[in-house]
């Protein structure tokens, strides 16, 4: 028996746990109320980092954020990670975006700020630690 409130959910569990609290905790209709910008921020970040780590066959996020991104550096020559981050950064914080629209640009921010180095790489290991803990 654990001593511990919250159980061990593991990787793929708490991707797939979350992507759900995500898709229904964006719309309204529910007994609680829906999920607010910054929670539904977080947690898809938190889902990100879960997709990451869950492998095949949720790895299939990061691997096609991974290969849009490689694409994206073929067609704009010497665009960087940090800064594809940096423009994501921009659409999040200043583009008026539903809480879902926020919800799939938050899971597709955690992948191209794990690869971007420097405050985000920072950030994007601060969320993986969130999300080692509840996995």
């Amino acid at each position: 028996m654990s001593s511990s409130l919250i159980p061990a959910f593991g990787a793929a569990g708490l991707a797939l746990g979350l992507t759900g609290i995500l898709w229904f905790g964006t719309t309204t209709g529910g007994k609680v109320k829906p999920l607010g910008w910054w929670w539904t921020l977080l947690l898809a970040m938190v889902a990100g980092a879960a997709y990451k780590a869950a492998g095949t066959p949720f790895d299939l996020v990061s691997t096609l954020v991974n290969d849009l991104l490689g694409l994206f550096g073929e067609v704009v020559a010497r665009a960087t990670i940090a800064g594809v981050a940096l423009f994501l950064t921009g659409v999040i914080l200043y583009k008026k975006l539903t809480t879902r629209q926020v919800a799939v640009i938050g899971i597709v921010y955690f992948h191209v700020i794990s690869g971007a180095g420097g405050g985000y790489s920072l950030l994007a290991d601060k969320i993986d630690t969130i999300m080692q803990s509840f996995a």
